[in-house]
């Protein structure tokens, strides 16, 4: 089988790209292109471009604004004018790259961000399926809303861009979210807010396969699925629970082949004595060992 060789590239807080917001377009630009040919360099064949970091956009979207991590201000567009998804998905091609773009199903308002947030944000037109977590703003998976809303935005960049691929990063429910009432880890309200998830990355499969059957669809979840602790098929690790903190449970994504590829994020060293490297690849390889799908492997650099 054909190797999956990828980088992420996050804009959420300028993390990978821009180097700053307000960049001017000319340095943004270059900036990409240092990025595109660096992955060429290496032999890299993928790369997962963060394109909605938080309900905006760093692409032209009539559903959401402008990012502020771009041009500095949330609903302000380049100046002078590109697209830089669309400039990403020519440029990457040319290399002999895919290129997936990268959203956060959920995330609404990161701390980072500094500036007023645009009339146009989901934030101040749906303000009924968004809650404040914390420091962040969040929109309620358990919301039908939110999740047509979340599908529509995915759908628009299917049908209108050239990629290759639509990922989604770790962020489900906020970590250790609350439910609304105490009860058991496995109790019926934590299994149906698992089901609120599973019900979104149902959606957004069905919707990529019947628009281009071309797109794959992949989902980077918390590397830990169970601790082998909590459930005797669990890996044998001691570290956060992506079941649990986050109401994802990829193994019913793999089972129903929902997506084309996982890719957890594996992030510990073979010697890490609570998860261990060694022992999560074997777990994700045996898991999805009887699919189609795809199992990259992560290293971290």
């Amino acid at each position: 089988m054909r190797e999956f060789r990828a980088a992420w590239v996050a804009t959420v807080a300028n993390i990978d790209w821009p180097s700053k917001r307000g960049l001017p377009v000319a340095d943004q630009k270059a900036e990409l292109m240092d990025i595109l040919d660096r992955a060429a360099a290496l032999k890299l064949n993928a790369v997962i471009f963060q394109v909605r970091p938080a309900c905006d956009a760093l692409y032209a979207s009539q559903l959401e604004p402008w990012s502020e991590f771009l041009t500095g201000t949330m609903g302000q567009p380049p100046r002078p004018y590109y697209d830089p998804l669309a400039l990403a998905v020519t440029e990457a091609h040319r290399r002999g790259l895919e290129l997936h773009a990268w959203f956060n199903p959920y995330r609404a308002l990161h701390p980072s961000g500094k500036g007023p947030v645009a009339a146009t944000h989901v934030s101040k037109t749906r303000p009924q399926i968004v809650r404040t977590v914390g420091k962040y703003l969040w929109l309620d998976p358990g919301e039908r809303e939110t999740q047509d809303y979340s599908v529509n935005v995915v759908l628009d960049v299917v049908k209108r861009y050239d990629v290759d691929g639509i990922h989604f990063d770790d962020y489900f429910y906020p970590s250790n979210y609350p439910l609304p009432e105490v009860e058991s880890k496995d109790g019926i309200v934590a299994n149906l807010t698992r089901e609120h998830v599973n019900d979104l990355v149902k959606q957004v499969s069905t919707v990529i396969k019947s628009t281009n059957s071309n797109i794959q669809f992949g989902i980077s979840p918390i590397g830990i699925w169970k601790n082998n602790t909590s459930d005797p098929t669990g890996s044998h690790t001691g570290g956060n629970e992506g079941y649990y903190s986050v109401y994802a449970d990829p193994r019913t994504w793999i089972k129903n082949e929902w997506i084309d590829y996982i890719v957890p994020q594996i992030y510990w060293e073979t010697t890490h004595k609570t998860a261990n490297y060694n022992t999560l690849v074997t777990w994700w390889s045996n898991a999805v060992s009887y699919t189609h799908l795809t199992l990259p492997t992560i290293y971290s650099v």
